[in-house]
């Protein structure tokens, strides 16, 4: 389980198709603290690490991930610069919301509006998606929990504060973008109770 709060940025140093996908990822975590086997949410998709260095580690990537993330429509290459967080432990602070590292879809960026020192982006989701998605509630893009502002139909709009796009990858997406999508679980549960009350 992951918060949504990003602890590093890394970056692909190198990707290799031999029937998974594997990636090389860069990053400033103390690697020896990292065990083999270990769970990183690499841009939110939750990814064990099947070898490691001192600055870097490995991860393999299957098909269904890639079909289901940005992974496959944006292609990591090297150079990329992923949002990281190490799974929770024991006894840390949950400064976001529960986040799996599940990521159900991706959501395509639409508009970005400065509003002061903020910026306010609107996404288009899923349909099927997009009815999890409710004014104030919680949603994760590319592994970051962010609060959502207002839903109209299958678009909805968040806001950016100036410390979230400086330590995270935000400062780097524009328009068009496809961004990895996981609703909030709760609001998950909640709609399947409410249909199985309605049923």
């Amino acid at each position: 389980m992951f918060t949504g709060i990003i602890t590093d940025i890394g970056t692909v140093q190198a990707v290799e198709q031999k029937g998974d996908m594997t990636a090389r990822i860069a990053c400033h975590y103390d690697m020896a603290g990292v065990d083999m086997g270990a769970s990183i949410a690499c841009d939110g998709v939750c990814l064990t690490v099947v070898a490691k260095g001192q600055d870097w580690f490995d991860v393999d990537i299957s098909a269904e991930t890639i079909s289901k993330t940005n992974i496959g429509m944006q292609h990591w290459q090297p150079g990329r610069r992923l949002n990281l967080e190490r799974a929770l432990k024991v006894g840390d602070e949950l400064g976001g919301h529960i986040v799996s590292g599940h990521v159900d879809g991706v959501a395509t960026l639409t508009a970005m509006t400065d509003e002061g020192d903020s910026v306010r982006l609107t996404f288009t989701a899923p349909a099927a998606l997009a009815r999890f998605i409710a004014p104030k509630g919680s949603v994760a893009l590319n592994g970051t929990s962010l609060t959502v502002n207002e839903v109209q139909g299958d678009s909805f709009g968040i806001n950016l504060i100036p410390h979230t796009q400086q330590v995270t990858t935000w400062g780097d997406v524009a328009v068009g973008d496809v961004i990895n999508l996981e609703i909030d679980t709760l609001a998950r549960y909640v709609a399947r109770l409410a249909e199985a009350t309605a049923s």
